[in-house]
């Protein structure tokens, strides 16, 4: 049995990223107004600067509307990319040769060689190697290496301009996931005390640990999302476990992902790595290309709608806009269509019905407890939402692994706590401080929470849980079922 939410609440989470196009005066406000959960500052474009003035707008426009906007930076990583062309550009025709040469001078590209920052191309390539040059609009086929010349046929032609990525197909390029801009971009990140922190191009488990170990003492409160981008990543089902569970969170990075691997694999890769992250108490990001038209284009395609709804559909946490909300015409319309499209998805059966983990074994007792209520919600008639009082949002996040179509209301005094849940599917999170609250009046002020949102009326159902030690980390360990109207202690 399933029942839908009072009301039309979006479970999906909406992750926007800020560029020019958020900066005009009123644009970001209109936008946390349209539904944004979540915005990127992209450490790839502007200055420390410029990410912190975005931060502090941000803070300002959710304290205003009363919202929690969670931030997440994202490192750059080690795009590699050629060099320049003296003219800016050249036409590449099909069978022509051309040579991709690391010793060549930073602006001396033309018509038949290129220069290159990423100095190891020459180690890691060889013969019969296929480069995807510029999201993989221009492809070529090694023919040759010889003295860091990198000898190539050209297979796809087209105009090559300045500064374009290179990919190789199948992955194998050696470059570590953090540079020495990325450990700089780090410090302004843990200064700026940002929510989440994506890392770019990891290849194992060990990329990630390392991010969490160089982010020490100082950044523990950031949670790390690890941007699933490389062919190595996904190469069997081991090193994309250990990536999910060294994150706090993974992106399907289907722009480098889908140069490296191939749009046909992309697909099922996709659903898996949703429904693997959600299998592993994860949260996951859908992201690339989600309403690309809507960056010139006040309406959506019909296959954009599709796109969006199939990552619903999957159980994805949060679907993410990139050069639609940093640099478009139209920022807060595509926020709008969005939001119309998750909600669209939500109201199939297949979003609300879940049979997750029936067959596992749980070895937390929060964790028991959160599934435990979930179950009980879906399947108790009369029950209209989940309250979750909570000091680190984990239990809230272990709920919201299961589908349904009610609220999981977590419950928290700690501002970080609540941003980051502003990330997980299905959760609400309500600031609610129990410091100077007697336990016996705890549940029934929890209650009256839910009330005052028109989140559950009397004669309902609402299923709390919550610990001993309503402020103790990890503490929940117990589940009640109680009714809206009815004396609660």
């Amino acid at each position: 049995m399933t029942k839908a939410t009072a009301g039309p609440i979006r479970r999906t989470k909406i992750v926007a990223t800020l560029g020019p196009a958020s900066d005009k005066e009123g644009v970001l406000d209109a936008m946390v107004h349209a539904g944004v959960d979540v915005v990127r500052i992209n450490f790839s474009h502007g200055s420390a600067e410029d990410h912190r003035r975005r931060v502090v707008a941000v803070r300002e426009a959710a304290k205003n509307q009363k919202r929690n906007v969670a931030i997440l930076g994202d490192l750059q990583g080690p795009k590699i990319r050629i060099a320049r062309f003296a003219n800016g550009s050249v036409e590449l025709e099909n069978g022509q040769d051309f040579v991709l040469d690391i010793n060549l001078g930073r602006d001396e590209g033309n018509q038949h060689q290129v220069g290159c920052d990423y100095r190891e191309l020459a180690d890691d390539v060889k013969g019969g190697d296929v480069l995807l040059l510029d999201d993989g609009r221009v492809v070529l086929e090694v023919t040759r290496v010889d003295s860091g010349r990198i000898e190539c046929t050209v297979k796809v032609g087209g105009k090559l301009s300045n500064n374009k990525g290179i990919n190789k197909q199948g992955g194998g390029l050696s470059a570590a996931a953090l540079t020495d801009k990325d450990r700089e971009d780090m410090k302004t990140a843990i200064d700026l005390e940002v929510d989440f922190l994506a890392v770019s191009f990891p290849r194992s488990g060990a990329d990630m640990q390392l991010a969490r170990d160089l982010l020490g003492d100082a950044g523990r409160n950031i949670a790390l999302v690890a941007k699933v981008e490389r062919a190595e990543a996904v190469a069997n089902e081991a090193t994309l476990d250990e990536i999910i569970m060294a994150s706090d969170a993974v992106m399907v990075a289907r722009g480098d992902l889908g140069v490296e691997i191939g749009d046909a694999q992309l697909i099922g890769v996709q659903k898996r790595m949703i429904a693997r992250a959600r299998t592993l108490n994860r949260a996951v990001i859908t992201a690339t290309q989600m309403m690309e038209s809507m960056i010139e284009s006040p309406l959506p395609t019909r296959a954009e709608v599709f796109d969006v709804a199939n990552a619903v559909l999957d159980g994805t946490d949060a679907v993410m806009l990139s050069a639609e909300t940093a640099a478009g015409s139209f920022p807060v319309e595509t926020i709008e269509a969005m939001n119309r499209c998750c909600m669209g998805a939500e109201r199939e059966r297949a979003a609300q019905e879940s049979k997750h983990r029936m067959a596992d074994e749980f070895h937390r007792i929060d964790e028991t407890v959160a599934l435990s209520a979930m179950y009980a919600a879906n399947h108790l008639e009369g029950v209209a939402a989940i309250a979750c009082l909570t000091e680190t949002g984990y239990t809230p996040l272990i709920a919201s692994r299961i589908r349904s179509g009610l609220p999981i209301v977590a419950l928290s005094s700690h501002p970080r706590t609540l941003r980051r849940m502003a990330l997980y599917r299905g959760v609400f999170a309500i600031e609610f401080n129990t410091d100077d609250m007697p336990n016996a009046e705890v549940n029934q002020r929890a209650v009256s929470e839910l009330q005052k949102r028109a989140l559950a009326n009397p004669g309902d159902y609402v299923i709390l849980t919550r610990g001993d030690h309503v402020s103790a980390q990890g503490g929940t360990n117990a589940m009640k079922i109680v009714q809206v109207g009815e004396h609660i202690g």
